[in-house]
């Protein structure tokens, strides 16, 4: 059984950072790319950034480029994004998810290709 798990979600002030994790089990998971992907109240879920399989490759939504920064350890089948700058506008419930297009395409109107999805961890930014 595929479990997705987010975890590193808080509350914080404007200009503060956070570090999310995700980790990954019952797949393979240097055999996926891996996104991150966010929903604010209201408001529809939109792609925050994609790695490659490797790591060889990442991608930003333009309003987190520059801020936020994606990694992963395939040693360790985890996934990270380090937030910088935070702003109040960052506030949503963020979700890892796992895609079998390895390297990230179409991963920002492309959601269903993501095949496995966490819960998601709350970010609250402060103004």
């Amino acid at each position: 059984q595929v479990q997705v798990v987010e975890s590193g979600g808080g509350l914080v002030q404007a200009g503060g950072s956070l570090r999310l994790s995700c980790t990954t089990s019952g797949l393979t998971f240097d055999d996926y790319a891996m996104g991150w992907f966010r929903q604010a109240q209201w408001k529809e879920r939109e792609g925050v950034s994609c790695i490659t399989w490797s790591g060889s490759a990442t991608y930003y939504a333009d309003s987190v480029k520059g801020r936020f920064t994606i990694s992963r350890d395939n040693t360790k089948n985890t996934l990270h994004l380090q937030m910088n700058n935070l702003q109040p506008e960052d506030t949503a419930m963020y979700y890892c998810a796992a895609s079998p297009n390895v390297y990230c395409g179409g991963w920002l109107t492309g959601a269903s290709d993501f095949a496995h999805w966490g819960h998601g961890t709350q970010v609250t930014v402060s103004s």
